[in-house]
């Protein structure tokens, strides 16, 4: 199942575009605000589906009702870019784990490249849901690699996956390859340059998070 978070206009709208506009990406700040920003929006619609219970609270003036979720997610990430996005998560499930995933892309010579996995550290995740956050889903094939992986190491109750700026084939090839994987994207675009850039997209955003990096 996939959800479009721009598919009802909100402010949402106003954030995303902030983050592709050229102008606007100067200021490092703000684009890591807006990203966190996003994500707190993701996590209040996600919180829509989490099971609730009704409980009895004491006020200072006497006993209330209310309805309480019954746990708390485990948040995971893709480090570097996906901090700011997991930090906005983080703002709204303000209890829950959290687990830190770091891949990169090898380039071969002819043009092709390969994902691996470096990095992992993260709490139980049997029976837990997760929400796996990334800003970009461009050909999915990170994605799909961590969350197999989690997947072969745990037994996971509920997976979510969370993007900023997805891919019409980065969407298709998680649906495919993780089809029990419920995907939150703010908006979804048409191409996939040869070197594998979301057009229009918004660039590269870990470097327009911290910097531009040394390849290597």
């Amino acid at each position: 199942m996939v959800e479009i978070l721009t598919s009802t206009n909100s402010i949402a709208n106003h954030y995303i575009a902030e983050l592709r506009n050229v102008e606007v990406q100067a200021d490092r700040m703000r684009f890591r605000k807006n990203l966190e920003r996003i994500g707190e929006i993701f996590a209040y619609e996600i919180s829509k589906g989490f099971l609730f219970e009704e409980v009895e609270i004491t006020t200072p003036l006497g006993e209330a009702q209310t309805s309480l979720m019954v746990e708390q997610p485990v948040l995971a990430t893709i480090i570097r870019a996906g901090l700011p996005l997991h930090q906005g998560l983080l703002n709204v499930f303000d209890q829950a784990d959290s687990a830190f995933i770091a891949a990169y892309r090898r380039t071969k010579k002819s043009g092709e490249f390969e994902i691996y996995k470096e990095y992992q550290t993260a709490p139980d995740l049997n029976n837990r849901t997760v929400i796996i956050s990334d800003p970009m889903l461009a050909t999915g094939q990170s994605m799909v690699l961590i969350c197999k992986d989690l997947l072969a190491q745990y037994k996971i109750k509920k997976l979510i996956i969370v993007c900023v700026i997805a891919s019409e084939e980065g969407l298709e090839h998680v649906k495919a390859f993780v089809p029990q994987a419920t995907i939150w994207a703010g908006v979804v675009d048409d191409e996939l340059t040869s070197k594998a850039y979301i057009v229009p997209g918004l660039g590269d955003a870990g470097d327009l998070c911290y910097g531009s990096k040394i390849e290597g």
